[in-house]
């Protein structure tokens, strides 16, 4: 009987030491990396002062927008475009970071779901009844729906002033508009207050291997952003490099509307995942701890080359490839969509080297659904 009862304590001992480890966070790399160090680094000089950046272009939207709903000219109108821009491109740094609050509350899905619906947007103006926080309302709104707003609603100016001034509707269509920029606001407010409340320190504390770890789930978010938003929504729907039926769709690009920024937008785009690949402090020219210098303590090659250099490298290949394209993705589709494919396929080559050869080298196993063959 005393066997039986010793059998049964180490066997209930054992279980809960695996469901422990399972469930908890190791608090090591299991390489000798200072994850630590790269966490703070992320946190204090990557992700909070860009969020912080992009807060502050969202503010200068609202200050823009409020100047145009009361008094809607030409003058107005172009500075709200202006702030609208600034806003986009700093949004492009921050996109990639979908944890913590971002996570919880959608903030992509909230900001740049593109195509916008039109229809949606003109029903909801019409009903002047809405709820930004449902789903259904994710391409009602954001950045995308702005666009449309300011840029989309008539072929010209005076007649796109005109439905804030004259229309049967003004009011409302002020009232959307406001009320688009006012959602911006509290979204990202609510992601500034988390990321310098609780949660930078909750970021870093988890600095462990397991798969709920902040490095793990950071890595995750940054390649999932990199595959799904910059190569498929920003190049490869839009040029039909996806599904290759011979089909284009010009429509679908990155701000249809505005039309001259979606070559701009990816730019800024790589620029910041090159940025944050590097550990590059922002707006600043230092460099901290990185999963470039993750790959590099570890010795992880390719083909007798540093992977970092590799994926660097192609990082370049990417900026000069989209360098020769048309400013408007819509023009550069139609007239030599070629082009358009070869962007596609300089994306793709990071995502090799990002699955296949960093993710194995950081014992890194990927948390998002991948059905696209890749």
């Amino acid at each position: 009987m005393k066997k039986i009862l010793i059998l049964l304590v180490v066997l209930t001992l054992a279980i809960f030491t695996a469901c422990s480890s399972d469930s908890t966070d190791s608090n090591t790399s299991g390489d000798n990396y200072n994850r630590t160090q790269l966490l703070t680094n992320w946190a204090d000089n990557i992700i909070i002062p860009r969020y912080e950046n992009y807060q502050t272009e969202v503010v200068l939207l609202e200050s823009k927008t409020s100047a145009f709903v009361n008094s809607p000219n030409q003058a107005n109108l172009e500075e709200l475009r202006t702030a609208w821009l600034e806003a986009y491109k700093a949004y492009q740094y921050v996109g990639m970071f979908s944890i913590g609050k971002a996570e919880s509350i959608n903030f992509n899905s909230a900001t740049n779901i593109y195509p916008t619906n039109q229809a949606g947007i003109q029903t909801n103006i019409s009903s002047a009844s809405y709820n930004f926080a449902l789903l259904s309302q994710y391409d009602k709104q954001g950045l995308p729906a702005i666009d449309y707003m300011i840029n989309g609603l008539a072929t010209t100016d005076s007649e796109i002033i005109d439905f804030y001034v004259n229309h049967v509707d003004a009011t409302k269509y002020k009232q959307y508009l406001t009320d688009l920029v006012n959602q911006l606001k509290s979204n990202i407010d609510a992601v500034v207050t988390d990321w310098n409340g609780t949660y930078r320190n909750t970021f870093i504390s988890s600095n462990g291997n397991s798969v709920s770890s902040s490095t793990n789930k950071m890595v995750n978010s940054f390649i999932k952003y990199y595959e799904k938003d910059l190569r498929l929504g920003k190049v490869g729907y839009p040029c039909g490099a996806f599904v290759n039926d011979g089909n284009k769709y010009p429509e679908i690009v990155e701000a249809y509307f505005k039309n001259d920024v979606s070559k701009l937008l990816l730019d800024e785009s790589i620029k910041a995942s090159q940025d944050f690949f590097n550990g590059k402090h922002f707006n600043a020219n230092i460099e901290g701890a990185s999963l470039k210098s993750y790959l590099n303590f570890l010795g992880t090659v390719r083909d007798n080359q540093n992977l970092s250099t590799i994926i660097n490298n192609q990082f370049v290949s990417i900026l000069n490839t989209n360098s020769s394209l048309d400013n408007s993705y819509s023009n550069q589709i139609n007239s030599d969509n070629v082009k358009m494919f070869e962007l596609y396929d300089a994306l793709q080559q990071n995502i090799v080297y990002f699955k296949l050869d960093m993710m194995q080298a950081l014992h890194i196993t990927v948390d998002y659904v991948d059905n696209d063959g890749d």
